[in-house]
């Protein structure tokens, strides 16, 4: 019998930015792409039949959204402030996004391409509540890659 692989378990999610900023995330979304499909139409030359050919159109790279409790540290609304004054290109960076285990170890991580922040939001706030305050990024880029 082949040896068996379980499923990664992830505790946190660490987000690595070229001279830009570091840190951790409780939850990370939208890591993929995803290709158009285009329908082609052909008509086979001996039958006659018509026949709907799937191929593959533009390539799209989804949107990244991380969330992370609020703290002291404002690296993300400042990395957002490039592309709010205009700096796009100096906004844009290589990043890695990084899952790590309960012992603090790397189990995975992805590569992105010219990525930078889309959007960023603040806290919901409600004196009733108990929660913990939860910052947003999105983060677009031009490429994805899985390393490990």
């Amino acid at each position: 019998m082949a040896d068996r692989e379980d499923p990664l378990v992830a505790f946190k999610f660490g987000l690595e930015i070229e001279g830009k900023m570091g840190g951790f995330f409780t939850n990370v979304t939208g890591i993929g792409s995803e290709s158009e499909v285009v329908e082609h139409k052909i008509v086979n030359p001996e039958t006659g039949e018509t026949i709907i050919q799937k191929i593959p159109g533009r390539l799209n790279w989804t949107p990244i959204t991380l969330k992370r409790g609020v703290t002291s540290n404002v690296d993300v609304w400042d990395w957002r402030q490039q592309v709010v004054e205009g700096k796009v290109e100096d906004a844009r960076t290589n990043c890695s996004i990084v899952a790590y285990n309960q012992a603090n170890e790397e189990i995975a991580r992805w590569n992105l391409d010219a990525a930078w922040p889309s959007k960023v939001t603040g806290p919901e706030m409600d004196s009733a509540s108990q929660t913990y305050m939860l910052e947003e990024m999105t983060i677009v880029h031009e490429g994805l890659s899985r390393v490990s």
